[in-house]
């Protein structure tokens, strides 16, 4: 495809008023778009280098004057630019790429990200994420789909089979596109990954209006991607999947969907199923006697009524993870009293741009400076991804109790104390907000000061001890307290464990998939299971990259696996590919061995994460490069690819 975020936009502006408006801009971004236009590899060894690198560093540690001059020369080299009719130099070679990439980050980066790097920048203007394919077209025409679920990774998954001619409907039980951002629409919603990494990587980023977009402008883009890529022709909105089974005899899955309003269940036939719902689909709202005896309205935050006035109301919001620490500050100067019901207190990182607006400055430069918006995405990834990987591995040697598991998850522990205690005076609040489990061991939450600030409210009150029941118009906790509210908001999260779920999805030998998991939701690569072929999950068991990385991305990477594996579906007719047992038990023993060196498996450690049995199955223990190596494209290998006795030509509907 043409990708739209390369498409860089010509400019009439003058020099100073260039000058003027790089005042705003990503200094280490800009850098490195200085050095693809004029060639200058000196400029990263001189005063123009970055000192520091960081979601919290503005400037790259760079000095006033430094950045002064920086932007007086990048204005001189932009209007070069434009002089000579905005072509571009050759691009630099793999070795400056990755130096250009040691100047950003200001430290190492290994060869293992050179294919990355290269294809991020989109150097050639290849698209990475396109499957390169080996099937003909006519065999991929054959080869219909059914995809369930258009949330972020369905969308992607229409666009991608869309590009590779292979037929497909998505079957959404909503009403639009979006699926979590659809939702979830509760007051202060936003994502808390930067928009400009966690955002498709073939579109254009010169949009977003806030760094860390709120839903409503989360929703217009995924609406704006669907409607640019023309899928809603392809999507059957407001119905239902309630099951899939796979049949021996046909070699086919038979979907059966519920459409609203509709009293008959309806089968569709396709070759291949691919399941996109999410890990945060299903509300999570723990059993609490007198629950269902609350007098006032009573939800959870993912369904969010549009009616509900908490103007002047008395509200207990039960739960503080990322919900309600994003709704708790929205809410808390409009209503009566607030009282938050937190079971344990979260680590949050200092984030000063959290609730801030994308700058004009920054905004121009990715609509008109070459290659900004790449390194300047790119940065977002190394900040958030990779790097804390360091501060999530358990040091055996160290001896940090239930307060850190080495010296670097203990000094990270130390600035983000140090960050909770410049805001609180109160000791008895300070010793609720500071956590008793090591940092990283649940999503460290995005913090610009509001939470806290929430918190000393006059209004507001943090409870941490347990509830007991629940009355009609009151919330009673353990130490006898009776907390009048008029409204009752569930901040509780998802049943993230409970994967596909209320799907049955049944496989060979009319096995389902909840009986195969059997309360251990397993997959290779997050994507596929023996037993089960031609199918395939986004965001399955073991996808959950809670290190910082952007969900977007880890789709990117599944859904191009995906289409691989469907190209050599297509190339192999009258079979079904499904991956060996030997090679899905092999990348399960070592994700657990993976896991049990990392944080989230600390025993101090409560959360949504762990199963029944306190192990963990939804969680991404890997480094972001070495998923995105590993599903660059399957290994034929590790597939069974075995004749079927028929195969179904379309996709199509029938009676159950």
């Amino acid at each position: 495809m043409q990708l739209a975020g390369d498409a860089v936009a010509p400019f009439t502006d003058d020099r100073a008023a260039i000058e003027a408006v790089l005042l705003d801009v990503h200094p280490p971004s800009l850098l490195l778009s200085l050095v693809h236009l004029t060639g200058d590899l000196e400029l990263l060894t001189g005063r123009f280098r970055p000192k520091e690198s960081g979601l919290r560093v503005v400037n790259g540690g760079m000095a006033d004057e430094d950045l002064r001059a920086l932007r007086a020369l990048a204005a001189d080299v932009l209007v070069a630019h434009r002089e000579r009719g905005y072509r571009l130099p050759p691009p630099p070679t793999t070795a400056q790429l990755l130096q250009m990439m040691e100047a950003q980050v200001c430290g190492p980066v290994g060869a293992e990200y050179t294919d990355l790097l290269v294809g991020e920048l989109h150097i050639d203007g290849s698209d990475p994420g396109e499957a390169p394919l080996r099937s003909s077209a006519q065999a991929r025409a054959e080869l219909p789909v059914v995809i369930v679920g258009c949330g972020e990774s369905g969308l992607l998954a229409g666009i991608r089979l869309r590009e590779a001619s292979i037929p497909f409907i998505i079957v959404e039980k909503r009403d639009g596109v979006g699926g979590t951002w659809r939702a979830n629409r509760y007051p202060g919603c936003r994502v808390d990954i930067p928009n400009h990494f966690y955002s498709y990587s073939f579109e254009a980023s010169d949009h977003w209006s806030e760094y860390f977009a709120q839903q409503p402008e989360l929703l217009v883009y995924f609406q704006s991607v669907l409607d640019h890529h023309g899928i809603e022709p392809h999507v059957r909105w407001n119905t239902e999947v309630t099951g899939a089974r796979w049949q021996e005899a046909t070699g086919r899955w038979e979907v059966t969907v519920r459409g609203a309003g509709s009293s008959e269940p309806e089968i569709l036939q396709a070759r291949a199923l691919i399941t996109a719902v999410g890990q945060l689909s299903r509300p999570s709202v723990p059993s609490i006697p007198g629950a269902e005896s609350f007098a006032g309205p009573s939800f959870h935050t993912a369904d969010w009524p549009d009616d509900v006035d908490l103007t002047g109301a008395r509200v207990a919001v039960v739960g503080a993870g990322a919900s309600g620490f994003q709704l708790v500050p929205t809410v808390a100067d409009r209503v009566a009293a607030l009282t938050v019901y937190q079971r344990t207190a979260q680590w949050m990182a200092p984030n000063p741009t959290y609730h801030d607006a994308v700058s004009p400055g920054a905004r121009w430069a990715i609509r008109h400076v070459p290659f900004y918006a790449r390194w300047y995405r790119l940065g977002l990834m190394w900040a958030i991804a990779d790097t804390t990987a360091v501060a999530s591995r358990i040091d055996p040697d160290w001896d940090g109790g239930n307060r850190s598991i080495s010296a670097v998850n203990n000094l990270a522990r130390q600035v983000l104390t140090d960050w909770l205690t410049e805001q609180v005076r109160d000791p008895d609040l300070l010793s609720k907000v500071i956590p008793d489990y090591p940092p990283f061991g649940k999503r460290t939450l995005q913090d610009n000061g509001s939470w806290l600030r929430a918190l000393q409210r006059d209004n507001v009150e943090l409870v941490r001890d347990r509830i007991e029941r629940i009355e009609p118009g009151a919330v009673v906790t353990a130490d006898g307290i009776r907390r009048e509210a008029d409204v009752l908001i569930w901040a509780t999260g998802f049943r993230v464990s409970e994967i596909l779920s209320p799907i049955r999805v049944e496989g060979r030998d009319g096995r389902t998939l909840e009986e195969v998991w059997d309360g251990r939701p397993a997959a290779h690569l997050g994507m596929t299971v023996p037993g089960f072929p031609n199918f395939f999950m986004i965001y399955g068991p073991g996808s959950n990259a809670v290190s910082g990385g952007s969900v977007i991305f880890t789709s990117e990477c599944q859904v191009r696996y995906i289409v691989g594996c469907l190209d050599l579906l297509a190339d192999a007719p009258g079979c079904a590919i499904e991956v060996r047992g030997e090679v899905h038990d092999d990348y399960q023993a070592r994700t657990q061995a993976e896991l049990d060196t990392l944080v989230w498996s600390h025993p101090a450690v409560r959360s949504y994460y762990k199963s029944a049995d306190g192990r963990i199955y939804t969680v991404l223990p890997w480094r972001s490069i070495d998923y995105w190596h590993w599903t660059r494209q399957p290994d034929p290998s590790d597939f069974l690819l075995e004749p079927t006795r028929q195969a179904v030509p379309s996709v199509k509907s029938g009676g159950s």
